[in-house]
């Protein structure tokens, strides 16, 4: 087969070596980006025509062209071939195959720089609308999960060690509030997406009287890039999505990791729905909450693409250069990354099932209610420094007896301390624990009640 003729080859008087072909191509991967390069060749061909450079018949059978093409990808009847490079210029050659030479005017007033540029803003706008739209799925899955343990209370944890009692339900929008953040952060990403780098042209902007604000109303770009240097140069927009990405990681992985802890034999706090675990092909006990291990594995992947991004990005000169070509490969497998990890994780929670008789089982141990003793003391005027030290003589003595600590007797505790009396010991009970924090933003069942109230509002409007 014949090889296709380059649409850059006018300057060059031998054809490219094979392996020089096969090292620079980007189709393999950059495919996916064929309808946004169509909508903005569509835009621009309609610029074109109101400045005047195309009759308007020239442009309608330029869009019709640029169409059926996108149409033919997405049915999988168009080849796209390795030896054109990327998508744009496979769609380009393409379209003169269609139209004929009229597809070369197309190209007047642009560069494949501020091309690329555009296609990589409309892709990411569509990506981030869909992955904050992800978040609310995995946010209502919290919600609900926590609405429907409202009244269970579960050890709280500090050093991965028992600290205080807490409402399960706490725990949860504890995470919701981590992906809140996370949907802001895409959001406001969105503000920095939504400018249009077409009409900057290679670097220097174009001898052409565009009207690039018509083009930005037609995309739904909010404004036009104030620097056309700026514009074919910046990836900011892709590392700041990747840096967003990689904290979304980081929460997809602590999460996982609590229920791969609360699923765990040690802890038996939760079970986990067959359908998304897996056993083992040895042991016929086992049953390993994979998917989570896999989200929590998947986290280091997202984290080397924001590496991988920033270090391609901090030795470019000014303005374009071919080293650029390896910013998409980063930000598609995190796109395609993070999308898997939320759509399943809002599936697996709802199959969450708690398991109380472990959960009160590990409630007994009333070290979890030190502090609440220490609290008792303090509003019985002994300063919280003096209380925390007797506190934790009390335990140390528990410990020596090899009892639990509201099982000492109240002569021994006097021998600490005079200020002990019996009502200490009777604080030990993790409903009293948790009803006693008066705090805004604390695990007092009452507050954690309107919150679960709010967020439903919030995420189910």
């Amino acid at each position: 087969m014949a090889k296709s003729k380059k649409l850059w080859s006018g300057r060059f008087n031998s054809a490219l070596h094979p392996l020089v072909e096969k090292f620079t191509e980007s189709i393999s991967y950059d495919f996916r980006l064929a309808k946004y390069d169509v909508a903005g060749s569509c835009a621009h061909a309609q610029m074109l025509a109101k400045i005047g450079v195309l009759k308007k018949s020239q442009t309608q059978k330029i869009v019709r062209g640029l169409k059926s093409i996108q149409k033919d990808i997405e049915n999988n009847k168009l080849v796209l071939k390795m030896d054109l490079e990327d998508i744009h210029m496979n769609i380009e050659t393409e379209l003169t195959k269609r139209i004929g030479k009229l597809a070369g005017k197309l190209h007047t007033g642009r560069s494949r720089n501020d091309q690329v540029a555009l296609s990589e803003r409309l892709y990411l706008k569509d990506m981030i609308n869909l992955q904050i739209n992800l978040l609310v799925n995995l946010q209502k899955s919290l919600v609900s999960l926590a609405e429907n343990n409202e009244d269970l209370i579960i050890p709280g944890f500090t050093h991965l060690q028992f600290a205080m009692p807490v409402m399960a339900a706490h725990h949860l929008l504890a995470y919701v509030e981590k992906f809140e953040r996370d949907k802001q952060r895409l959001s406001g990403q969105l503000k920095r997406v939504n400018v249009l780098p077409l009409g900057s042209a290679a670097l220097a902007g174009s001898g052409f009287p565009l009207d690039r604000k018509f083009v930005a109303k037609i995309l739904g770009f909010a404004t036009v890039s104030a620097n056309s240097m700026d514009a074919v140069s910046d990836r900011d927009y892709f590392i700041e999505y990747l840096s967003t990405a990689a904290l979304i990681g980081t929460h997809l992985s602590r999460i996982s990791e609590d229920f791969i802890l609360w699923a765990s034999q040690p802890f038996g706090y939760i079970d986990i729905a067959d359908a998304f675990c897996t056993g083992s092909s040895l042991m016929p006990n086992k049953k390993n909450p994979d998917v989570l291990e896999i989200i929590r594995g998947k986290c280091g992947r997202i984290y080397g693409n924001l590496v991988s991004m920033l270090t391609v990005m901090k030795g470019i000169p000014m303005t374009y250069n071919r080293d650029m070509q390896e910013d998409k490969q980063p930000v598609f497998d995190s796109v395609d990354t993070i999308s898997a990890c939320l759509e399943i994780l809002a599936e697996l929670i709802p199959t969450i099932a708690f398991n109380r008789r472990k959960i009160d089982e590990a409630l007994k141990d009333d070290f979890l209610f030190a502090t609440d003793w220490a609290d008792y003391l303090v509003k019985k005027g002994v300063p919280f420094r003096e209380a925390h030290e007797l506190i934790g003589r009390a335990v140390s003595t528990s410990i020596a007896k090899n009892c639990r600590m509201s099982e000492l007797k109240l002569s021994e505790l006097k021998k600490l301390s005079p200020e002990f009396d019996a009502g200490i010991l009777k604080i030990n009970s993790a409903s009293a624990s948790v009803k006693s924090k008066k705090s805004p933003g604390s695990a007092n069942p009452l507050k954690v009640k309107k919150e679960i109230k709010r967020w439903k509002e919030l995420v189910f409007s």
